[in-house]
């Protein structure tokens, strides 16, 4: 059932559809047939990134869409070992030819480097730069905490647009999402259903079977994971779900027809338990997550 997409306006005024297909950890050769999954169900926006080598699938299934490239707002990120200004200029130019694009529509920084701000700095600065030049039409980070955004905000030329970070039902971050919307950075949700491997202590349920979810989901005759991509999107944020299935692809998309009530919203923020579930953002050093990503 196609709606049309709502979109969020970014703080350049670019319009970006608020839902997208996130293919994370999908191999290379199940990201075609989910991407094409995805924009016959009707997705206009899909994440990928440098480090998930898939890109150049990714641009397969947007160039054989029925509305092709024109149609789809593509956003990818830029792996820390490509950080530093010339290396992350390369790195557009490493993305762009898998992809089979001139243009990006939204590129961002894939982690912050805090053991070397430096280079961080040097690859947001190589995003100013593509954007000048008209390479890409915004430009933001991922798994940026305060911090890392307020040490940011004091050299860039340019607000990041976008903070892609872990955001789900048990971990909202509510400190991230208040400065990014100081600054009119939108909130991006990555794990927005909270995957199946965040678990509450002691209980080994994940989101999708958390007895709050699971009654309003009844209430509103939808799924745990509708429910919980409506909360996002009532709360203005972005969301990009991941999966492979066709059938779970279009449920998760089908959250436009519903609203939930001021109570049910609440009740969801209520679910916090501030345990993340990805990798410490402070952790990421090229020691430990250097990766070699290829040539186009």
């Amino acid at each position: 059932m196609a709606h049309d997409v709502p979109s969020i306006a970014l703080n350049n005024g670019v319009e970006m559809p608020s839902i997208g297909l996130g293919v994370f950890q999908t191999a290379p050769d199940e990201t075609r047939g989910a991407v094409a999954a995805a924009l016959d169900t009707g997705y206009r926006h899909i994440d990928t990134a440098a480090a998930y080598g898939n890109e150049r699938e990714v641009g397969e299934a947007v160039h054989a869409s029925k509305g092709g490239r024109a149609a789809v707002f593509l956003e990818t990120k830029i792996w820390i070992s490509d950080y530093g200004f010339d290396e992350t200029l390369h790195a557009f130019d490493k993305s762009a030819g898998k992809l089979g694009v001139d243009e990006i529509d939204l590129l961002i920084l894939h982690q912050a480097l805090p053991s070397d701000f430096d280079k961080t700095l040097g690859a947001y600065r190589a995003l100013e730069t593509l954007l000048k030049r008209g390479k890409v039409r915004a430009i933001g980070v991922s798994n940026f905490m305060t911090e890392h955004l307020t040490n940011l905000l004091d050299k860039a030329e340019v607000v990041p647009a976008v903070n892609q970070i872990e955001l789900h039902p048990y971990f909202q971050q509510p400190e991230v999402q208040a400065f990014n919307a100081e600054h009119g950075i939108v909130t991006q949700a990555w794990s927005p259903i909270g995957g199946i491997t965040f678990y509450r202590e002691g209980e080994h349920t994940s989101t999708l079977e958390d007895a709050t979810i699971v009654k309003i989901a009844e209430s509103n005759s939808k799924s745990p994971a509708q429910v919980m991509l409506r909360w996002h999107l009532q709360e203005g944020r972005s969301v990009i779900p991941k999966s492979t299935k066709p059938r779970r692809i279009a449920e998760n998309f089908d959250v436009f027809d519903f609203e939930l009530t001021t109570d049910e919203v609440a009740a969801i923020d209520g679910l916090d338990t501030g345990k993340r579930g990805g990798p410490e953002p402070d952790a990421i050093t090229l020691e430990s997550f250097a990766l070699e990503i290829p040539e186009a």
